[in-house]
């Protein structure tokens, strides 16, 4: 490094703004851990998890490691159903193949899309539920989720209702 380069202009070459999983963009200026929290299918937990078993610092910046360690990040994101308990998957025992999977990105929404339509197809529940747009986990419905703008009495409506009604009275006496 020169006297004439600052240091900052030195770090900002290294660094790699974006880092691609599967079909996910990750934000490389953030740490790995935060990174990884913002694919589908990843959350705090897991993301610790992966980064313990790719052996990187899940605090470093994930736009500075070297190209091997993102790759063995990627590596672990991809296998991580398989080294992990069942429990911790979000894909157990799929409908169609039993398999324990674990699901991220566009797949976890594709898996979810399916499942809410072959609810739909069967008349399940759930599924009649989704049809009509109510809340489907048996959370409360009768002040909450209402889909009409208008909540309570219209006065309004009912004064129009009244003037004409008084309206109708005075033009048949």
């Amino acid at each position: 490094m020169s006297a004439e380069e600052p240091q900052g202009e030195q770090d900002d070459e290294d660094l790699q703004y974006f880092v691609r999983i599967g079909k996910t963009d990750l934000d490389g200026t953030k740490t790995v851990e935060r990174s990884l929290i913002e694919m589908n299918g990843i959350g705090r937990r897991t993301a610790r998890i992966i980064a313990d078993k790719a052996d990187v610092d899940r605090t470093a910046t994930f736009g500075r490691l070297d190209q091997e360690d993102i790759d063995s990040v990627v590596e672990e994101v991809e296998t991580y159903a398989d080294e992990v308990p069942a429990w911790l998957t979000n894909r157990q025992r799929d409908f169609y193949s039993g398999e324990t999977t674990h699901e991220v990105g566009n797949d976890l929404e594709m898996s979810r899309r399916h499942d809410i339509n072959r609810m739909k197809m069967i008349d399940s529940y759930k599924g009649v539920r989704h049809k009509k747009g109510q809340k489907v986990r048996g959370q409360r419905t009768k002040s909450t989720g209402r889909t009409e703008g208008t909540i309570g009495v219209n006065v309004e409506e009912i004064r129009e209702e009244q003037a004409a009604e008084e309206a109708a009275e005075g033009g048949e006496e």
